[in-house]
């Protein structure tokens, strides 16, 4: 008897010692769009050990061993979405899965959970909330993407009138800004107060800044991609605002159920005889903009979809007169700048692992400068466009621990750099510089490969291909010699369709993320990228000499790699998140003018131009509060932009004597804060805090009077620096509760745009007459601007 209980007892203990505790993995899975339950959608752990499917509910209910595991959940149209944990309790996790013909939104939508900046394995990659825009402070009481954009870390502006953004150093035009894969080579109304991405359509934002996807080209620093709602299948919504300065109107509306809708979004501005009434110093100011978005979803069955969208814009800002061309005697500087642009994708889903996307892009974008003449109605315009035509096609393929994506893409530019037409004018000539032609090609390929719970790998490359096409004529320079008039040996002619240069390279895009734990990631980096189209500013004149100039025989493309590392953070609870990242870039072919250029009119701006390297490098802090009554941002950025430009041991071939100086929007500190405090269900409050550096400029090192008329003499490149921008706005939002459970809903917000009316300078020019030299800076917005408007949504 005694054998037997010792037996027994032994049997016991071992059986035991081997046991395996398990816990309750529970929760939902539902619909990205309208939150409906997903019945029978797979839930699959540990790649088949464990399973279940939900029921009517979209529930699901596992009992499942302490430990590690993977989990993926799939759904037939539906893209699978994958999760990693570590379970020690019950524990409910839910799931929202994006419809496979929204490709691109349920990309966006699928990584907005609480840990997407832990476990994603992209780097530098942020989203915009298009709710929580809504409650930030905007110049005039509207959502604006790109005032939101600019108060994450690594993004800053040159001032209110900034024509874009400028990400980790780079320039405005090393951003790629997409809306609908739709380029958008102006992203800003009325001088930079609104962006021209309209956010009441917006579904969503993805910026990015470090690890940039194998499918993206064309740009050296960063891609900023805007995607417009589709359009509503099952019901009528419409919302909008009245402002003192703009006034907006949605309408979204099914056309056959369940099958196609359309959505429409126009905003305009005509009110700018207000503005005189917020400031004195606003009287000469004459700013209005009209826009148009539209989008069209056809469900053509349950394996096909076509989606078309189509964006307009009219914009016309006048101040007063910046400066002159030639012999122009004008009264002041106006500006009209129109884009009219299309995107048509066809989307088939192969299988539920399978599908293939086609797109087609046209746009066309003219930017023109007016300068009325004095005593005359007539205005002398200064003109220059691009049309561009774009076919690309991906197939992404998802497996368990891949989701590959190839594709092609093939793009046309026509750019035409200036003409100046003179109308009635007697005293100017007209002019026009060669139509400049090109075409890029493009294959990628691309996988996510989930190598372990902890361990995520993305690798991808992007090979390109550039063609400078004639008609033209392109000059043959001495060698060794610098590029003028007196070292030109022989013009060539290039007829219509012959390839004059081809430039051309791989550009590997690769990321890791290591899970230390399931609260806290590292994650590395590396990418190159290659610009064939590229802006030329000369910043040292009042009037925005700029002009869009593509790679030719003397003009390289700009290529950039990068190299970056972060640290992210959530702590218990998921309220609050941390995150560090450093980054190292370096940009071969960088642009810059020569000491005293003026190609803006010129055929062959190669005699006016430099190219050299760029050197940026910075470190980026985040502290963010996600829930609670108080929520926000906090982050402080150091950050250097360093150009070096020398060609030969002459003066005309260097800049700063070959030396390293500061580039134009090299602003070393940065610190932005966003505050929401929401308080019931009434009101809301926010702040925004914006703080940086004074951009460099380059100030006369001296004066030289020749003839009785003074001139200035440049000598050491961005000298001098503005004074330190900061800036402080407040939004008050007003809501009405017993509108809560009725489809109309309104509310009414209050801003101020500049609480304290700090005077920022946007730049700082020399104006001479005779030998009278005089300093002038210009602030675009130095009072406070108050603006009120009521925002409304019928559901």
């Amino acid at each position: 008897m005694k054998k037997i209980y010792l037996i027994t007892s032994f049997l016991l203990f071992t059986i035991a010692a081997n046991a395996q505790v398990y816990y309750r993995f529970s929760g939902y899975v539902r619909d990205t769009i309208d939150g409906k339950p997903l019945v029978k959608a797979s839930i699959n752990v540990d790649f088949g050990k464990f399973g279940a499917v939900t029921d009517e509910n979209g529930f699901f209910d596992i009992n499942i061993p302490s430990g590690e595991h993977a989990v993926t959940i799939k759904f037939v149209g539906y893209r699978p979405v994958r999760d990693g944990f570590r379970i020690l309790s019950d524990i409910r996790r839910n799931y929202a899965l994006g419809r496979l013909e929204n490709e691109l939104e349920e990309v966006i939508v699928s990584s907005k959970g609480v840990e997407a900046n832990v476990q994603r394995p992209l780097l530098g990659v942020n989203q915009l909330n298009i709710k929580t825009l809504r409650k930030l402070p905007a110049a005039v009481g509207e959502v604006d993407i790109l005032r939101g954009l600019q108060m994450l870390p690594g993004v800053t502006s040159v001032g209110e009138a900034s024509n874009g953004v400028n990400i980790r150093g780079g320039t405005t035009d090393q951003n790629l800004l997409l809306l609908d894969d739709i380029p958008i080579f102006n992203p800003t109304h009325m001088f930079g107060l609104f962006t021209a991405f309209p956010s009441e359509a917006a579904s969503g934002v993805e910026v990015y800044k470090g690890n940039t996807p194998a499918r993206f080209g064309g740009r050296a620093a960063a891609v900023m991609d805007v995607t417009l709602a589709q359009p509503s299948l099952d019901k009528f919504k419409m919302n909008g605002g009245i402002s003192l300065v703009s006034n907006r109107l949605t309408l979204d509306m099914p056309i056959i159920k369940d099958k196609l809708g359309i959505m429409i979004s126009g905003r305009a501005s005509y009110n700018d005889f207000l503005l005189p009434l917020a400031s004195k110093k606003l009287d000469d100011i004459k700013a209005n903009f009209a826009d148009l978005v539209g989008k069209v979803f056809w469900r053509l069955n349950s394996k096909n979809t076509i989606t078309a969208s189509g964006y307009y814009s009219k914009d016309f800002f006048q101040t007063e007169l910046l400066g002159g061309i030639g012999n122009i005697n004008a009264t002041s500087t106006q500006y009209d700048y129109r884009s009219r642009s299309f995107s048509a994708r066809w989307f088939y889903a192969i299988s539920p692992k399978l599908n293939l996307q086609t797109t087609v892009v046209s746009a066309y974008y003219i930017p023109k400068t007016l300068l009325p003449e004095l005593n005359t109605d007539n205005k002398v315009v200064l003109l220059s466009d691009i049309d561009y035509k774009q076919a690309k096609t991906n197939l992404n393929y998802s497996l368990d621990k891949h989701n590959i994506e190839v594709g092609l893409s093939a793009t046309k530019y026509k750019v035409g750099p200036g003409e100046l037409q003179p109308g009635t004018s007697k005293s100017v000539l007209a002019l026009k510089t060669p139509d400049e032609y090109s075409l890029e090609t493009g294959i990628h390929a691309e996988d996510e490969i989930t190598l372990s719970p902890k361990t995520t790998f993305s690798v991808g490359v992007r090979y390109s291909q550039f063609f400078a096409l004639g008609p033209s004529n392109v000059q043959i320079y001495a060698p060794g010699e610098p590029k003028d008039a007196l070292s030109v040996r022989d013009t060539v002619f290039y007829p219509k369709g012959k390839v004059i240069q081809s430039y051309g390279g791989f550009e590997p895009r690769v990321g890791l993320k290591y899970s230390i734990s399931e609260k806290t990631s590292v994650k590395v980096g590396y990418n190159i990228m290659r610009q064939y189209m590229q802006v030329v500013t000369n910043t040292t004149t009042p009037l925005p000499t700029s002009r869009w100039k593509t790679s030719d025989p003397h003009i390289r493309p700009q290529v950039s790699s990068l190299m970056a590392a972060g640290v992210f953070h959530n702590l218990p609870g998921n309220v609050y998140e941390l995150s560090v990242e450093g980054y190292y870039r370096t940009t071969n072919n960088i642009i810059d003018y020569k000491p005293g250029a003026d190609f803006l009119l010129d055929s062959h701006p190669e005699m006016q131009l430099l190219q050299g390297k760029n050197r940026s490098y910075g470190l980026e802090v985040m502290f963010s509060k996600k829930k609670g009554e108080m929520t926000g941002w906090v982050n402080y950025t150091y950050s250097r932009s360093l150009n070096q430009v020398s060609e030969g041991n002459s003066f005309g071939e260097q800049i700063n004597f070959g030396k390293w100086y500061a580039a134009n929007y090299d602003r070393p500190h940065s610190f932005n804060a966003s505050v929401i405090i929401n308080q019931g269900k009434h009101h809301d409050f926010s702040f925004n805090f914006s703080y940086s550096t004074g951009r460099p400029f380059t100030m006369p090192e001296g004066f030289i009077i020749y003839q009785g008329t003074s001139y200035p003499y440049y000598g050491v490149r961005n000298n001098a620096r503005l004074p330190d921008y900061h800036r402080l706005d407040f939004a008050w939002n007003i809501y009405q509760p017993s509108m809560k459970d009725k489809r109309f809903k309104g509310n009414w917000t209050f801003t101020v745009f500049n609480l304290y009316g700090k005077k920022n300078a946007y730049s700082v020019f020399i104006r001479t007459q005779g030998t009278a030299v005089t300093a002038y800076k210009l602030v675009v917005f130095g009072a406070p601007i108050v603006s009120l408007s009521y925002n409304f949504r019928f559901m």
